[in-house]
């Protein structure tokens, strides 16, 4: 079979990554808009109000360094004069070359966009680049085939192309085109590495690598090697012409494996937190990135909701503590926007930019290119409700953390979390024994360390597996070692624990109830769920033995879907008993987030702390008050000696408190984001 043209394998957790940054890479700037520009071609005077100037005092204004410009959008249309592609039909000049004149005119940088993955005109002139599902009809997103013309068409309706048909030889040369007529920063792909496809050149090239096309999984590798084959063509032709130019393909900087990362020259998190996510999403992303070599920016919006909304606005609050959020989080900042058809930029978009922009600018020495410091360690899963799920709790208790790199250096970790779902291979197994063996601490949650089919676990939890659950939820005792501020009677789970028997000295923390049945038509009681036994069950719901606590419960797989503060009480109480020493710690309400940042060349740490709660409205979040917080307390302890701590940007001096194990001060007022420094 053939192999992956690089020496990387698929993984849903590689955790914390070892690229090297290419030399001669131009630097990543941190103040980027995405300027979208999908155009249909049923709009006249394309680019025809474009000024030189007013484009520049926009990103001026803006306190912009960076801005992506389009040479093809989604349409299919090319906004300069190819004679490879298709020019906008009502094209009034070459937009993308005035516009990247304009801004290397003053200093700003100008990466250049080109659609991948959606191309409506290639689509409609050849079916057969179209990628096609199993059974012969066309991949697509929210089209449907037996609409009239007259019917609204759907949001975000696009129809996906192959990269494996000889719409590739297109790209290549286009990719080729622009490298030769322009001045190249860099090259930004949109809609890659997706769906896979089954499409007659799809199928033959299975075939030919000794692959099954009736196989999912033999059409998924086959969708890698496809993308990896022209993800190489692309990036060799850049660096024959522009070998410091910056590389990205949207679509391949995800939570889970690393197919495609080592022909990304940086990473681009596109979260738009009002309606993608929520603004938990980001920060368990850039957690992960932010232990690569690699540079990464964020992206949001300056819409309500999402891409395409022409005349949305964001608050200027909401952008500051967006912006403030990246470089909190260790991010250079992308905003994104979407110019109108007649090239004019708006000038209000701008001033909301400018606002947060002037404000990440002050930041930046104090959140980029520094180390994560948390010394308690999440390690994924790769199932989102699990690992989205944890992060939240950690994050809603400002409890910092970091992303375990499976094979890295586990000692760094004061305490290890497995969030939910099976995750470990006999030899992670082993070097997580071994941690342990060595004075780590370990919260292993639901089936993380479970080899079901094997029927035992992993990791020495100190119990046996004994099996699956046998009801579909059940309900929680707490003994009084986890009940104080907790209910003292039995409490519902969402979904059942996995049975296993303790050990001899392992002591149970917490017992389970089952319900006398399971609700079916058959047999039921009131509303929902069936009341609980009065006896405790043979399995336990909490353990623990030594360092190592096993809650039996998929814990935050359940906040993640009801979010219940119990459950999160519970969660937080567990590991209070294991994770005693936190390197920084705070007190605020659960909006409030911090992340502390090591730049150990500039001898200090940087603790960032955000408050603002986002609000649902509809289907965004918002964020509108920014409640000032008084007198939050930060505590932090770190093995150098910390000589004096300030606030940044302003740098006025804070009162620093010895207090054991570490040292502590106290932020007088707090407003959206306050960074402190700590220098030793």
């Amino acid at each position: 079979m053939e192999s992956l043209p690089s020496q990387q394998k698929s993984g849903k957790n590689s955790g914390a990554f070892s690229y090297e940054r290419l030399p001669s890479m131009k630097p990543l700037c941190a103040r980027q808009v995405h300027l979208d520009f999908h155009t249909s071609e049923h709009i006249p005077g394309i680019g025809a109000r474009f000024r030189r100037r007013q484009f520049q005092q926009a990103l001026q204004a803006g306190h912009v360094n960076s801005i992506t410009l389009f040479a093809k959008c989604h349409h299919g249309w090319s906004y300069y004069p190819t004679k490879v592609g298709n020019p906008h039909p009502h094209l009034q000049r070459n937009l993308l070359q005035a516009q990247l004149q304009a801004c290397h005119e003053i200093g700003v940088r100008a990466p250049i966009y080109l659609t991948l993955g959606w191309s409506a005109y290639d689509a409609a002139q050849h079916p057969d680049w179209i990628v096609r599902q199993r059974d012969g009809t066309p991949g697509v997103m929210s089209v449907d085939p037996n609409a009239k013309p007259t019917d609204r068409r759907p949001d975000f309706s696009w129809t996906f192309l192959c990269p494996g048909t000889p719409y590739r030889d297109l790209v290549l040369a286009q990719t080729a085109e622009i490298c030769r007529d322009f001045d190249v920063d860099g090259l930004f792909y949109d809609i890659c590495a997706w769906p896979a496809c089954w499409c007659p050149s799809c199928r033959a090239g299975m075939q030919a690598a000794g692959l099954n096309p009736e196989l999912e999984s033999d059409a998924q590798r086959y969708k890698i090697l496809t993308w990896q084959r022209i993800m190489a063509d692309i990036q060799q032709i850049l660096r024959q012409h522009h070998p410091a130019a910056t590389l990205f393909f949207n679509g391949t900087a995800n939570l889970y494996g690393t197919e495609y990362h080592q022909w990304d020259t940086h990473f681009e998190l596109e979260d738009l937190p009002t309606t993608w996510g929520g603004y938990n999403k980001f920060p368990i992303r850039a957690k992960l990135y932010a232990q690569q070599a690699k540079p990464f920016l964020a992206m949001s919006g300056k819409f309500h909701t999402a891409w395409g909304e022409f005349g949305g606005f964001k608050h200027p609050d909401a952008l500051r503590y967006e912006a403030a959020a990246m470089i909190a989080w260790g991010a250079r900042c992308s905003i994104g926007d979407q110019l109108h058809p007649s090239g004019e930029m708006d000038p209000e978009t701008y001033r909301n930019i400018g606002q947060a922009y002037a404000y990440a600018k002050q930041l930046e020495p104090y959140g980029l290119d520094g180390q994560p410091a948390a010394s308690l360690g999440l390690w994924l899963c790769g199932q989102e409700p699990h690992d989205q799920g944890t992060a939240n709790i950690l994050l809603e208790k400002q409890i910092d953390f970091a992303i375990v790199d499976p094979a890295g250096d586990l000692s760094r970790y004061d305490t290890i979390i497995l969030t939910g779902a099976p995750c470990l291979t006999p030899a992670d197994a082993a070097r997580l024994n071994a941690y342990v063996k060595n004075g780590g601490g370990l919260i292993v949650v639901g089936e993380s360390a479970l080899d079901a089919e094997r029927g035992r676990v992993l990791v020495d939890i100190g119990a046996q597996w004994v099996g699956p659950a046998q009801f579909e939820n059940d309900y929680l005792v707490a003994k009084p070692e986890l009940a104080d501020g907790l209910v003292s009677t039995p409490f519902l789970n969402y979904t059942a624990a996995i049975r296993t028997k303790p050990a001899r000295g392992t002591r149970v923390l917490a017992t389970i109830r089952e319900p006398f049945f399971n609700r079916t038509y058959a047999q039921y009681c009131s509303h929902q769920n069936t009341p609980n036994q009065l006896r405790d069950a043979p399995h336990p719901g909490i353990t623990q033995k030594g360092r190592v606590l096993f809650m039996a419960h998929a814990l935050g797989a359940m906040y993640y879907a009801h979010g219940a503060r119990l459950h999160r009480d519970l969660f937080l109480r567990c590991l209070a008993r294991i994770h005693q020493h936190p390197i920084v710690a705070t007190t605020m309400p659960s909006c409030g987030r911090i992340n502390l940042v090591h730049q150990p060349a500039k001898q200090r740490y940087v603790a960032h702390l955000l408050y603002a709660p986002p609000l649902q409205r509809g289907r965004c979040l918002v964020i509108e008050d920014l409640v000032p917080l008084l007198d939050v307390p930060v505590r932090l302890s770190v093995p150098e000696k910390i000589k004096k701590a300030y606030l940044a940007p302003s740098r006025k001096a804070l009162t620093l408190r010895r207090q054991a194990p570490g040292v502590a001060i106290v932020i007088p007022k707090l407003v959206c984001h306050q960074a402190v420094v700590f220098e030793y």
